[in-house]
């Protein structure tokens, strides 16, 4: 369908569209129109990827003499090969109204493992072995041997890639994944360097968060992107822990021992040269005294990671003249790592500030700050000059780098926190020196800063007003959508006892009592024995959810959850999670009925859909707090209070509960779908806690299923499952309507929109 917002006529490639998608685009219009930021809340399951990409493609099409990119940010590869898939359609549908004149580029970029069509090179089993596989075969100093000595093993593709010069490129369309590798092979050009190389040219690219946010990848691979470009992160309730993953650095023993290794092998590589080649060696040194750390413009195949500080905060001049010698370089390094090693010697817990650290580091290793600052850009030069391939035998020494370069950089935000083992395991020795980062606002800046317009949007995004905050911006637009439903398809409760009416709660002096192991083990037997096909549970942790299925399993209760329904696990190995969830998904289609133990901030509670009988039921046991005694959650909670007036029981009670809206979201993902939601935890019926749930939950949350007992559940339940069964109306004629076909959607404009939607 094709209507007008104000005017910009958007395509729309299905023949109905939902109240609140029609709602989104007007207020995402608004920020585009604004050249602002903004921050939207939509439902799960009401479109949210087929309203932005309808109505960006659109404003573009509408506005040729500016044209717009649209850099669309997931959280994993299954969610942008989805996000390209509705692409393709809506590109289809938009060249059937428009013929030729409607022809976009857009293509997916994924690291080399996912792109490589080299056997040989995906013959490793993990990412950083690709990329270094990669690199035997294409770094310019291979390539330059190979010239003379055909015997050298080259990439076939990359060769031809390179041959055909300007001639390769990708036609319009759009490009997944799997579409890219298929092309390639057909042209027999390398995948991975095409995508590259395009993506500068491309109206639409999607990729990961990383690409964005981490300064190591983002340096490398968006450093080209124009100013006029229209940034969503897609799935974004966590963007402040990705922000914050992206500047923090751990050192270990194994880093140590690694760094070691590696310095060792380069002094080798330094000798051979000196011996061999001293020129090489001399040219490098010339190029730094003149200021550039790197030399020109690498070809690409040669570009590593770049610097780990941000764009602004890196030092644009000479590198200091104590580093600018290969083997002086490697001395400072010895001492570095020697002093990382004396520092995890500790038997108490540490921590300092960068400023205090740094200038311990130059009273003990005699290494000043400015030196630091260089040491990344520096080691880079080094590998280069050097000709190293095998990149992956170098993580440890890079870490080291990384670690220095960053702890230089940056005076405030920063924490360096050193512990003697972890607490939940106080008898094994693991010594561990994090820096972490704080200020999840400094990762994302430079995103704000460059581009036009930065949309973050996510189906559990409450409370809204706290996002600003905590990564330090001023949206244009901040709204959260309900959802609009024909019938009430969504059944939420808080269940605050047992059916012996003891409280129930996962609260540390609660959770080992036998009378809440056995109530919610109840609980879910009862539930067992109602509800059909699949019920999801997810626990607070992997170590209570384990105990708490051995308590079960001791007094009987889940060989009796068995007789009704399979029970499969979750566990921290992918594999098994995966085999797991394809037997669960089995069980529930041949009708045998199955349950699935799920933890909260896991792999399954934050990507994979519970939708239609997949997931009729979800329970989410307990509240979802971090672990509240971590050194460096304690570490975060203090600079949130000190810099943005953030109180740590406010942050920590939004944190749990964005873990467990997600949770519970998984079960609904469409408006056809149907199913109930239990809170399994007294502290939900609490005012405070139970308000930061999004407000598409909360609108569904009668007064009556505030303070349910198991069986008073029960009988919601099965009266819930009974009213489900119905046939019923999926447009909604009767007043609301939940589908608006083209002519509703014109009634709508030229009318109030009010009283359509409410």
């Amino acid at each position: 369908m094709k209507f007008l917002i104000e005017d910009v006529t958007v395509y729309f490639p299905y023949d109905n569209i939902y109240p609140e998608q029609y709602a989104y685009m007007v207020e995402l219009k608004r920020a585009l129109d604004a050249k602002g930021h903004c921050l939207l809340e939509m439902p799960t399951g009401t479109g949210k990827t087929i309203a932005l990409l309808s109505l960006i493609t659109s404003y573009v099409l509408s506005k040729p003499q500016s044209p717009l990119k649209l850099l669309y940010c997931t959280r994993t590869v299954h969610e942008m090969e989805k996000t390209l898939a509705e692409l393709r359609l809506l590109h289809d549908y938009q060249v059937q109204c428009l013929g030729p004149a409607a022809n976009i580029l857009a293509l997916g970029l994924s690291s080399r493992k996912n792109l490589c069509v080299n056997p040989r090179v995906l013959a490793a089993e993990n990412r950083d072995s690709v990329d270094a596989g990669c690199r035997k075969l294409t770094a310019s100093w291979v390539r330059a041997l190979a010239a003379e000595n055909p015997n050298v093993p080259t990439c076939e593709f990359f060769e031809q890639y390179e041959r055909a010069g300007s001639g390769a490129v990708l036609p319009p369309g759009v490009y997944t994944l799997q579409d890219l590798r298929a092309f390639g092979k057909e042209k027999g050009w390398c995948p991975y360097f095409l995508a590259r190389h395009m993506v500068q040219f491309a109206n639409v690219v999607v990729y990961s968060y990383q690409y964005l946010l981490d300064p190591k990848v983002a340096g490398i691979i968006s450093k080209e992107m124009q100013k006029e470009s229209v940034v969503v992160f897609d799935e974004a309730h966590n963007i402040d822990n990705v922000c914050i993953e992206a500047l923090s650095v751990s050192v270990r023993r194994q880093t140590i021992e690694g760094a070691r290794r590696n310095l060792n092998r380069m002094r080798q590589e330094i000798d051979k040269f000196k011996a061999t080649d001293a020129g090489r060696l001399r040219a490098e040194y010339n190029r730094l005294v003149e200021g550039l750390a790197l030399r020109g413009d690498l070809p690409a195949a040669d570009a590593w990671l770049a610097n780990p500080a941000l764009p602004d905060d890196i030092l644009k001049e000479a590198v200091p003249g104590n580093i600018r010698r290969a083997e002086h370089f490697i001395h400072v390094l010895r001492r570095l790592v020697q002093y990382l090693e004396g520092r995890l010697e500790t038997e108490n817990v540490e921590k300092e500030g960068p400023v205090g650290f740094v200038s311990s580091i130059l009273n003990h290793a005699g290494i000043d700050q400015k030196t630091l600052k260089f040491c990344y850009d520096r080691l880079h030069s080094l590998m280069m000059t050097l000709e190293i391939t095998d990149t992956d035998e170098f993580l440890h020494i890079q870490t080291i780098c990384d670690f220095a370069t960053l702890v230089g950089t940056y005076a405030r935000g920063f924490s360096i926190i050193i512990e003697p083992f972890d607490e939940r395991m106080p008898h094994i020795p693991d010594p561990v020196l994090q820096l972490c980062c704080h200020d999840a606002s400094l990762a994302i800046k430079p995103v704000f800063d460059r581009f036009q317009s930065v949309v973050i949007t996510s189906g559990t995004l409450s409370p809204i007003d706290l996002y600003p905050r905590l990564l330090n911006f001023n949206p244009v637009v901040s709204r959260s959508f309900t959802m609009s439903l024909t019938r009430d398809c969504i059944c939420p409760m808080v269940l605050t006892r047992g059916s012996d009416q003891l409280p129930v709660s996962t609260k540390f002096d609660m959770r080992s009592d036998l009378g809440v192991v056995r109530n919610y083990g109840r609980l879910l037997l009862e539930m067992a024995s109602v509800v059909p096909d699949g019920i999801v549970c997810f626990f607070v942790s992997y170590s209570y959810m384990d105990g708490i299925v051995n308590s079960w399993n001791e007094n009987g209760i889940l060989k009796e959850i068995m007789q009704h329904k399979l029970v499969f696990i979750e566990t921290q190995d992918v594999v098994e999670t995966t085999l797991a969830l394809d037997n669960y998904r089995k069980a529930c289609d041949c009708g045998r009925g199955a349950i699935f133990f799920s933890v909260a901030r896991g792999k399954v509670a934050e990507g994979i859909d519970f939708d239609r009988h997949y997931g009729r039921l979800v329970i989410m046991f307990g509240v979802p707090f971090q672990y509240t005694l971590s050194k460096i959650l304690l570490a975060r909670l203090e600079y949130l209070r000190d810099t943005f007036q953030i109180k740590e029981g406010d942050f920590l009670t939004f944190d749990a509960l964005r873990q467990a809206a997600q949770c519970v979201g998984r079960v609904i993902r469409s408006k056809a779908d149907y199913g109930m939601m239990i809170f399994a935890d007294k502290r939900y019926s609490r005012h405070d806690k139970r308000s930061k749930l999004p407000g598409w939950i909360l609108s569904h949350l009668h007064d009556a299923h505030l303070n349910l007992s198991t069986d008073m559940a029960l009988h919601i339940a099965r009266e819930f499952l009974r009213k489900m069964a119905q046939p019923y109306d999926k447009t909604g004629n009767s007043g609301r309507k939940t589908l608006l076909s083209q002519e509703d959607l014109e009634k709508m404009v030229e009318g109030s929109m009010n009283d359509m939607l409410y």
